[in-house]
């Protein structure tokens, strides 16, 4: 997966371990190689993104997709979602939510904030599997706009 001729960093921000594991499996079963950078907590992930001042010039000239659970240990991935897409320097960076919550107003409102795509996590792990791999399917051919 490349943009603009670059190859993109998937950033995995979940922390279920188990979760994580077949997330980046059904990935790779797709044929999708990039590397995967994975946190099991927004801190870190926003550190990673935005820089630790939250600037987001760290990004500026990065191709990131950020896969984001909405259930973390130190923050909503709501609250990730709002930091990203409000920074002028990472709004453009695509977001999935991959998480269990299938409210209709939690998902309007990560639309509605910007997020991508929205993929509810099967709590049976055939069908989450199967979920993953048609993400990995979509990685595979998806453009992602430079910034």
């Amino acid at each position: 997966m490349k943009a603009a001729g670059k190859e993109v960093t998937i950033v995995m921000i979940e922390d279920d371990e188990g979760h994580a594991r077949l997330i980046e499996k059904n990935v790779r079963r797709a044929g999708v190689n990039n590397e995967i950078i994975p946190f099991t907590n927004g801190t870190d992930a926003l550190d990673f993104i935005l820089g630790p001042d939250r600037s987001g010039t760290v990004s500026s000239d990065r191709h990131l997709l950020i896969l984001l659970d909405l259930n973390l240990p130190d923050m909503s991935g709501i609250d990730i979602l709002e930091k990203v897409k409000s920074n002028p320097h990472a709004k453009r960076l695509p977001v999935v939510i991959l998480t269990t919550t299938d409210d209709e107003r939690e998902i309007q409102r990560c639309y509605d904030l910007g997020a991508n795509v929205y993929i509810t996590k099967p709590v049976e792990y055939d069908s989450f599997a199967h979920a993953i791999r048609q993400l990995g399917l979509f990685f595979s051919v998806m453009q992602i706009p430079g910034q």
